[in-house]
Formats: C-alpha cells, sequence, structure tokens
C-alpha cells in the first residue's frame, strides 16, 4: 500500500502541473497490480475459512485462474485495457514484420471470401436460409480478420469471443437445414459428402472459438513497449479461412443433392422443401442502348463538319461524270 500511494502522489502530481511532466505508467500500473493481488488473496483466504452456511450464493466464492506472469509482461484479456487502449488498438501497433505476415494470411483468406461470394450470388436468398447464414457467418469472420489488423468494429478480445459464439449459433442451424437436406436426398454419394463437409464446419467452428481468444504481449524491455501477437493472429485467420472453405462446400453439396431429390421423385412429390434454390435474377437492362447526351452531341458535332457540296457543284461533277 505504501507503494502505491507513492505512486498515486506521484501521478497526481504530474498530472496537475501547468507543464505536465512525464511518470514511470509501469511502475504505477504494477503497484496497482500488487494491491489488487493482495486483496485478491485476502478475499480468497476469507471465503475458504467460511462455512457452507455461510455462504449466501456459490457465486460467492469464484474459482479464479493463477497464471504466472513477468514484472515486464501484460497480456490483454477481455475488456482489459492496456496504457489506455483497447486490444484493437494493440494490435494495429504490431512490428511491421508481423503486420507483413497477417497481411498475407488475410490475403488468403480474402480469396477464400471471394469463392464464397461468387457462390452466394448465384442465389437468391428469399426462402433460403443456407445463403443467409453463410452471408452471416461470413460478414463476422471478415469482422474478425479485421481485428487482427487493429480495424472493424471489434475492440476487445471479448468482442471476438462472442463473435466466435455468433458463428457457432449460425453453423448449428446450418447444420441442422443441410442435415435435413442430406436427409431427402437418395444419392448416398451427395448424401455422404454433404455429411462430411458439416462435419468440417462443426469442427472449425470449435477451433475458431479456441483462437478467439487472441491475446497480444506487451513487454516492457528498457522503458520501451514492445508488442508481439503474430501467432494468436494467424491461427485466428487460419481458422477463419478453413470454415470459409467447408460454408462454400456445404452450399454446394446442398444445391447438388436438392436437385438429386428433384431428379428422382419429380417437383411434383415435394411437399415442403427445406430450402428454395432460385437463381438470382440479373440486373433489369434496357432492350434499347440510350445514347448518352454527349455521344449525340458529339455525333451531331462531327457531323455539321462534314464539307458542305451545293446541288449545282455535285451536278456538275455528275455531268464530268456522265461525259467519260
Amino acid at each position: 500500500m505504501p507503494r502505491f500511494a507513492e505512486q498515486v502522489e506521484v501521478a497526481i502530481e504530474a498530472l496537475s502541473a501547468n507543464v505536465p511532466q512525464p511518470f514511470e505508467e509501469n511502475e504505477f500500473i504494477d503497484a496497482s497490480r500488487l494491491v489488487y493481488d493482495g486483496v485478491r488473496d485476502i478475499r480468497k483466504a476469507v471465503l475458504m475459512i467460511r462455512t457452507p452456511e455461510e455462504l449466501e450464493d456459490d457465486s460467492d466464492f469464484e474459482q479464479e485462474d493463477y497464471d504466472v506472469r513477468s514484472r515486464t509482461s501484460v497480456q490483454t484479456e477481455d475488456d482489459q485495457l492496456i496504457a489506455g487502449q483497447s486490444a484493437r488498438a494493440i494490435m494495429a501497433q504490431l512490428p511491421q514484420e508481423e503486420k507483413a505476415k497477417i497481411a498475407e494470411q488475410v490475403e488468403i483468406f480474402h480469396q477464400e471470401k471471394s469463392k464464397l461470394d461468387a457462390e452466394v450470388a448465384k442465389w437468391d436468398d428469399s426462402g433460403n436460409d443456407i445463403i443467409v447464414l453463410a452471408k452471416q457467418m461470413c460478414m463476422i469472420m471478415m469482422e474478425m480478420t479485421d481485428f487482427t489488423r487493429g480495424k472493424g468494429p471489434l475492440k476487445n478480445t471479448s468482442d471476438v469471443i462472442n463473435a466466435a459464439k455468433k458463428i457457432a449459433e449460425a453453423g448449428s442451424r446450418m447444420d441442422k437445414l443441410a442435415r435435413a437436406v442430406a436427409d431427402q436426398c437418395p444419392d448416398s454419394a451427395c448424401k455422404q459428402d454433404l455429411l462430411a463437409y458439416l462435419q468440417r464446419i462443426a469442427l472449425y467452428c470449435h477451433q475458431l472459438n479456441i483462437c478467439s481468444k487472441v491475446k497480444a504481449e506487451v513487454q516492457n524491455l528498457g522503458g520501451e513497449l514492445i508488442v508481439s501477437g503474430l501467432d494468436s493472429a494467424t491461427s485466428l485467420i487460419q481458422a477463419a479461412k478453413n470454415l470459409m472453405n467447408a460454408v462454400v462446400l456445404t452450399v454446394k453439396a446442398s444445391y447438388v443433392a436438392s436437385t438429386k431429390y428433384q431428379k428422382v421423385y419429380g417437383t411434383a412429390a415435394v411437399n415442403s422443401p427445406v430450402v428454395s434454390w432460385k437463381m438470382k435474377a440479373p440486373e433489369k437492362k434496357p432492350l434499347v442502348k440510350r445514347e448518352k447526351p454527349e455521344e449525340f452531341q458529339t455525333r451531331v458535332r462531327r457531323g455539321s463538319q462534314k464539307k458542305h457540296i451545293s446541288p449545282v457543284q455535285a451536278l456538275s461533277e455528275f455531268k464530268a461524270m456522265d461525259s467519260f
């Protein structure tokens, strides 16, 4: 406590001065950490000696994880700020070498995203929840990859974890719909392919949930803050890329399984199709190409620049030609 009080006084004096004075932020953070750890240990000890009758709720006693950390290292946690900055801001301060490697992984992810965009762009999403869910999952995964570059709406690790949970929920709904399509498919090969892709989605959703706990580590070496978080960022992007690929394959396999069902039993026998596969209507274009005003003026201007020949001159030329 004396060390904490001393650091508080130093900080107040530095902030109260007319000319802002620099003060050691890490000393203040370490002192605050010592006070927090001391209060936590006392609370834990008090709860340990209480009888079960004295505990009003099971939530009074919390099992906390104790991890070993160095005095010069702080890791970002859920909604934790480091030097007044969010986890997204910390990710934006990664070294240029790590940013370049992350950019390479993001570029590969965008290639998979372009495949999904091309696939879902074919279909009308009205009456097709598989396409709707694929678009939602793609959008959320884009936000998660933007977080690794210090961009996007996700600010902290807790936001990334919640995004992974939303993807898992969307994946479960897609699994339910696609399995219903597989149950109606008489072709065993198509059915097995679709079920295999659904297993990939479940696996990669679980993997993405684990990798969503991305953390950037900040080390204080010689008074300089060094940020590193390449491994966790690349793992998150890789998991998102794998999931994106599985979603693309699932959409294709679902359509193929649906066509096999209609081909064997006929469309008249389908009472309640799981999803409706309708090609998206192309953009409306005019049947007759309308000339732009500038093109029309250009044509008129070019026509007016032609050499004017009088009728008499034309007639004389005609006679001259006739005389030969």
